[in-house]
């Protein structure tokens, strides 16, 4: 069955570790024409037991620990950005220009969340920069048409798809260069010697939760993360829950957007710095780097000395994570993506849909799905080393991701997974809440999902409790503690690592505040 087993097979994991993850399936969660329950599990799953297999190798243990996938932790975690509060501020998710506009023969999806991303859109469209307004705009487009509207802001270096239905895709180039791609791409660069970690300490056998001394299978590793948005910072948000240092680098003149900043930026450091005036500095890190996970559209960074090559070439071992929205080869290539542009292009947003207007799905799950699974591809690639070496190379797309959702996902059923729990009650999907957290950071108080990746306490089983029950609200899974920053409120997890993290070591703080060196 398409799911977890064939995520797993396209990532090189032993087939009969599967048998260690199991669900608990929420029908109502993340609901869909198509099945995005299903593709979030899976890829989440996948996640997962990556993680579990990484923590045995590293730690001794005898059988990689079970893993246990929830839906609404799923659910909860892959619409984030939704349930993040600041202070009780509710983000701000799309900016008034990033949104579906009817034009003369169809509609077209732009983006403009970021500001030079909007004035590349008005100018392509001779759109007054001020005062710019959504009916200026649609006035203007509603007189083109979709494709012409597409050509033309991606001209000028902005971000606009006409919608197409999934056969219009299928037919196109760009679609069927696409659809020949692995949805994970994984290789060796070299054949330099296994990679020697240094041994986690083992837990007792079945291993038990401890969170003052949690089991992190990457620790003492350190990333690189040159990502934005969402996706990216979503594998690399997943690589610091499991111990690792991450340090996000940005160009100085680039920030990332706050709201976005406060969502994918736990766990991490955050320093701006520029590739060529700060190269020594760039070096320095590259010097002792463990994994560099980039997110720039493909041969965007080559001219900085960092194609997976070129990396490899002057850090042996490493681990090279590449993402870009539409894959590295074909004629759409170098075009920027994002999530809902990726959605309208591959006639997601036409399943999605009415007769009278396109659709989305319930979440951005292509950035998320992609993002778990570029995390799960390298903690498999981090095994892997230790027991034949190379340097490493994992690239997706999501475009890739679209299709296999689109195509390659069967509907229905558990996507490969055991169903977990067979209580009536399971089949509510309880809503975000009782996987939500609050804490205080340097950007203010912020209300967060926790991370739906989870392992049990040893073999997978049925189990009851709080989590299998009618949820009632989230007070059993919400404690309270004092921190450096402030006294905390936030979830404990009924489904986490065995003996290790249910929530990330350090809150997000401002962007390019920290400085460019590993702790």
């Amino acid at each position: 069955m398409a799911g977890i087993d064939e995520v797993w097979s396209v990532l090189g994991g032993d087939p009969a570790l599967v048998s260690r993850v199991s669900a608990v399936e929420r029908p109502g969660a993340l609901d869909a024409r198509l099945p995005v329950r299903e593709s979030a599990r899976a890829c989440v799953g996948a996640c997962a037991l990556a993680a579990a297999e990484l923590a045995a190798r590293r730690a001794g243990l005898a059988e990689v620990p079970g893993v246990r996938v929830d839906d609404g932790a799923v659910a909860a975690a892959f619409t984030s950005e939704r349930h993040l509060r600041v202070d009780g501020r509710e983000p701000v998710t799309f900016a008034p220009l990033s949104r579906l506009w009817r034009t003369a023969d169809g509609w077209v999806r732009t983006h403009a969340n970021y500001p030079h991303h909007r004035e590349r859109l008005l100018a392509a469209l001779k759109v007054p920069q001020d005062p710019a307004t959504v009916e200026s705009v649609a006035s203007v487009l509603a007189e083109r048409s979709a494709r012409e509207v597409e050509e033309a802001v991606y001209a000028a270096g902005g971000l606009a798809v006409a919608l197409r239905t999934p056969e219009q895709w299928a037919a196109c180039a760009q679609g069927r260069t696409v659809a020949r791609m692995p949805l994970v791409e994984r290789g060796r660069l070299d054949a330099s010697p296994a990679r020697v970690f240094p041994s986690l300490p083992s837990t007792p056998s079945p291993p038990s939760p401890s969170p003052s001394a949690p089991l992190l299978p990457a620790a003492g590793l350190r990333v690189l993360d040159l990502t934005r948005v969402i996706a990216g910072p979503v594998a690399t948000r997943t690589l610091a829950l499991l111990g690792a240092d991450v340090l996000r680098v940005d160009p100085p003149g680039l920030p990332e957007l706050p709201d976005q900043q406060a969502d994918t930026g736990f766990g991490k450091r955050s320093a701006a710095l520029d590739l060529t005036a700060d190269r020594e500095t760039f070096e320095e890190l590259l010097g002792t780097a463990d994994v560099v996970v980039t997110g720039y559209r493909p041969g965007a960074l080559d001219r900085f000395g960092l194609s997976p090559e070129a990396l490899a070439g002057r850090r042996a071992g490493l681990v090279v994570a590449q993402l870009s929205a539409w894959g590295a080869d074909g004629p759409w290539a170098g075009r920027r993506g994002f999530d809902s542009l990726v959605q309208v292009a591959t006639g997601i947003a036409v399943v999605e849909g009415t007769a009278d207007r396109p659709g989305t799905l319930p979440a951005q799950a292509l950035d998320h799905g992609t993002g778990y699974l570029l995390a799960a591809g390298v903690l498999r690639a981090l095994t892997e080393q230790s027991y034949e070496g190379g340097s490493r190379y994992v690239r997706l797309a999501l475009a890739r991701t679209a299709a296999w959702l689109t195509s390659g996902l069967r509907p229905g059923g558990a996507g490969g997974l055991r169903p977990g729990g067979t209580d009536a009650d399971d089949a509510a999907h309880p809503g975000p809440e009782p996987r939500l957290t609050e804490r205080g950071s340097r950007l203010g108080r912020l209300r967060h999902p926790l991370p739906p990746d989870s392992l049990t306490d040893g073999p997978p089983t049925d189990r009851t409790g709080a989590d299998d029950a009618t949820f009632t609200g989230p007070e059993p899974w919400l404690a309270e503690r004092d921190s450096p920053l402030g006294r905390l409120r936030y979830a404990l997890s009924p489904v986490s690592f065995a003996g290790g993290p249910v929530d990330w070591a350090r809150p997000p703080g401002p962007w390019g505040a920290d400085a460019a060196r590993w702790v």
